[in-house]
């Protein structure tokens, strides 16, 4: 699903070349979950934005079911980014004056889909997050693990082949976080998605089929 070829990422400060990323080579089949671990500031979110269209590498090829990510026609990168690669960001980033249910609405409601049919999706996509009676409630009028519920359900509505999500379960207690961490799960096992995630959360990372470091601008693989 995705290949990564000698992928670099450099940052620029006073001048000054700060190298984050290194030569990554990197490939996630469809279907996967996959936990990438490791220190902070080591660019592990970075390599998530790359691989979702959302920062350009310095160097090397970022591949998506075979395609050039990067060599795309912007209008191209735009649909792929909005049906194909879902989000789930640390910070849940809900437009706080529409309802959950008018949130994960939102990415159809882009693509101009029809009404009728994406909130039959956007109510398909709570109920898959156990939300389907908070769908009126306002972001402000839920918890926290609510709210990340909420993310993830806009992250599956478009029916995505990849999620990548940074840090999922970083803002949450420890109970929460476990339930947050069922719910992916259950959306790979149900929907077949693939799973790729940055993470702080051992217990999550445990629970991938696959769990990768990145160090020193370098990927390696756990066993």
């Amino acid at each position: 699903m995705f290949k990564l070829t000698d992928v670099y990422k450099s940052f620029y400060q006073l001048d000054q070349e700060i190298k984050v990323l290194k030569g990554i080579d990197f490939i996630v089949n469809k279907g996967e979950t996959i936990a990438i671990i490791g220190a902070s500031g080591v660019g592990k979110s970075t390599l998530l934005h790359i691989m979702g269209s959302l920062e350009r590498p310095s160097k090397g090829k970022v591949y998506f079911e075979g395609r050039d990510l990067y060599g795309m026609s912007p209008k191209e990168l735009e649909r792929v980014r909005n049906k194909e690669i879902g989000f789930v960001f640390q910070f849940h980033y809900l437009i706080p004056e529409f309802t959950a249910l008018e949130n994960v609405m939102f990415p159809g409601m882009i693509a101009g889909e029809d009404g009728a049919y994406v909130k039959e999706r956007a109510l398909e996509a709570l109920k898959m997050v156990g939300l389907e009676k908070k769908t009126t409630q306002l972001p402000g009028e839920l918890s926290g693990g609510e709210q990340q519920r909420v993310a993830i359900a806009r992250a599956i509505v478009m029916k995505p082949k990849v999620v990548l999500a940074d840090e999922p379960t970083g803002n949450l207690d420890w109970e929460t976080g476990e339930d947050i961490s069922k719910v992916l799960l259950s959306l790979n096992q149900e929907l077949g998605i693939a799973l790729v995630l940055v993470t702080h959360n051992m217990r999550l990372a445990s629970l991938m089929t696959r769990r990768m470091e990145l160090a020193d601008g370098k990927i390696y693989e756990l066993h």
